[in-house]
């Protein structure tokens, strides 16, 4: 969600800042805002949109050393420049920006800062006020900080300066994804190692409730007694130039078409040198000891875990339970006596998914996780990570990531059942290969599938996609697609669950997508999209090579049935990237959305 660059060094601190923040974009936010210190003060410039006005905005005669940067997605008032970060303290003398959620804000104001005027509606301003009102005690800024960090409660990445201390930025995270970024002659911060690859690809973890003092030559890591603590940084297995747009006119129609290189590339990476299967050893073990899987995720990792689900339980005959994050965390179910928790995550962030892992880890459950970022919170707090190997995900409507997440499942499942003597017909990498050319095949129809588009959704404002079995999860993540993306109104049902109540919704013209690609329920579909059509829904039915009829719109071509999820879902990209091209939306940065979830 909010995005935080900070830097303290000798370079153009203006322009790393906002260069940083322009890489943080794809997360979503509503305004933005960077302070810079230099000889003659702190300088504070916010503004509510776009990063290109916050450019424009900001004093290109500025000078400054050490500095801070925001973007922010509203969580506590709405969005303006009032509310927009940096905030300030009564004094001036500190600034500070917070990504998070604090939960006591309004029991701190209450007990420390009746006497204070605020000027946003914000728990951040609570901070930095609570800051100031600390250091009138301690009369140093370092203490007044870690004391503050102590009292707070929630969720937070914080990074503060100190309009009296150009030597030092003030860094502390609870919850929240915050990384330092380590140079020469310079150091920096940052909540995603993409804001400042340019700059640095070695990085120092932080873990929650640690104090940080950065200082342009060294870095010093502190628990909120006080005591020093050593640690080893790590290089970031990003490649920067994996960032950039190039030719395409939007990331997600990139992105969509990187999906047969991120099969390949998946297929590079879980293979040994004799192109047999190869997985780690501890996550082989932990797979079969298991009696029960929990896997857990949010919006379309969730979707990719029910695909998963059915891999799993079909291919390696071990139960799989899928779980909402948000809603595991406050509602645990009964648990076995060997539970193992999957945890799915493109971004390896996602606040829902930490909270459920912080508790498993705290009933002593392993831990494994799939995601796209290998040095993220999750991958680092896990026992196990299966990284996705899908390259940086800019748009915030998830392609490639999603394909990625099911293509990984189907090994592990696969790996698990060879490890358990269970004999298959299945090789997961040839078939995966056939699955890339297939996505291929697809991608190269676009046409096509934008002339369906602009038939069924042109100017619709709601419609359904139906499919079962299978097809079915892949029908919710479509309709997923569509509403984030278009803002239509759309869902996905079980094909026989439509008429059990949601098909009063039907109209002359309402669009109705079948999903028709596993032969043991192909009758039963199309029978479901008769009973739709009978009440004048507009049927798009997309069906797999074999199984295809007269009236199908579109036939994919044939893959193994179990990973009809990885090619049925690419035309369901398309239809929803040209149903929001051209109704003029926002492709990449739709509104209210973030990219990385980082608060509950």
């Amino acid at each position: 969600m909010c995005g935080i660059v900070g830097y303290i060094g000798q370079n153009d601190t203006k322009e790393i800042l906002l260069t940083g923040l322009e890489k943080l974009e794809y997360r979503g936010y509503d305004s933005a805002g960077i302070a810079t210190l230099g000889e003659d003060g702190v300088h504070v410039t916010k503004v509510k949109g776009r990063i290109a006005a916050l450019r424009e905005k900001v004093d290109n005669e500025n000078d400054a050393t050490i500095g801070i940067g925001h973007t922010r997605w509203a969580t506590h008032g709405v969005p303006s420049v009032q509310n927009a970060h940096p905030h300030q303290s009564s004094t001036e003398r500190f600034t500070i920006v917070h990504n998070g959620v604090i939960e006591n804000y309004m029991a701190l104001k209450k007990e420390y800062l009746e006497d204070v005027d605020f000027v946003s509606e914000t728990d951040t301003e609570v901070i930095v006020q609570l800051i100031e009102k600390l250091y009138q005690k301690h009369k140093s800024t370092k203490k007044a900080f870690g004391e503050a960090m102590s009292l707070l409660k929630g969720s937070y990445a914080i990074g503060l300066i100190d309009a009296e201390d150009q030597e030092t930025l003030y860094v502390s995270k609870n919850k929240s994804p915050l990384l330092v970024g380590l140079g020469e002659g310079f150091n920096l911060i940052a909540s995603d190692a993409m804001a400042t690859l340019k700059e640095t690809n070695e990085y120092l973890e932080i873990f929650d409730k640690e104090i940080v003092l950065v200082n342009r030559s060294f870095v010093e890591v502190q628990t909120l007694d006080g005591e020093v603590i050593n640690r080893e940084p790590f290089i970031a297995e990003i490649d920067a130039s994996d960032t950039e747009k190039g030719t395409y006119p939007h990331f997600m129609l990139k992105e969509i078409d990187e999906q047969p290189i991120v099969m390949r590339n998946i297929i590079r990476e879980y293979q040994n040198e004799k192109g047999e299967l190869k997985l780690d050893k501890d996550i082989r073990k932990a797979m079969q000891k298991t009696d029960r899987i929990y896997i857990i995720a949010a919006g379309t990792s969730s979707y990719a875990g029910l695909v998963g689900k059915e891999l799993i339980e079909k291919i390696a005959n071990i139960p799989v339970e899928v779980h909402i994050a948000s809603e595991f965390s406050y509602n645990m179910p009964l648990l076995p006596e060997k539970p193992l928790f999957l945890f799915i995550s493109q971004s390896g962030e996602t606040a829902d998914s930490r909270a459920v892992l912080v508790k498993i880890k705290e009933l002593g459950h392993p831990a494994l996780t799939l995601t796209n970022v290998p040095g993220s919170t999750l991958s680092r707090e896990a026992n196990y990570t299966l990284p996705l190997h899908a390259g940086p995900e800019i748009a915030v409507a998830s392609t490639k990531a999603y394909t990625a997440q099911i293509a990984v499942l189907a090994i592990l499942a696969v790996d698990t059942a060879r490890a358990k003597g269970i004999k298959l017909d299945f090789d997961p990498l040839q078939e995966l290969a056939i699955v890339a050319n297939a996505m291929e095949i697809i991608t190269n129809q676009k046409e096509e599938l934008e002339q369906l588009s602009n038939e069924y959704f042109a100017s619709t404002r709601n419609a359904f996609y139906i499919g079962r079995s299978m097809d079915y999860h892949v029908a919710q993540e479509a309709a997923l697609k569509l509403k984030e993306i278009s803002y239509i109104q759309a869902e996905g049902f079980a094909g026989g669950e439509l008429k059990h109540g949601t098909i009063a919704l039907i109209e002359d013209g309402t669009p109705v997508v079948a999903l028709a690609t596993q032969e043991n329920v192909n009758y039963s579909i199309r029978g479901n999209v008769q009973e739709v059509v009978a009440r004048g829904a507009n049927a798009l039915i997309i069906s797999s090579k074999g199984l295809e009829q007269d009236e199908d719109a579109f036939v994919l071509p044939p893959v193994h049935e179990l990973l009809t999820p990885l090619v049925s879902v690419i035309p369901m990209q398309l239809l929803a990237y040209y149903a929001a091209l051209h109704r003029d939306c926002d492709v990449d940065k739709p509104r209210n959305l973030a990219k990385s979830v980082t608060v509950e």
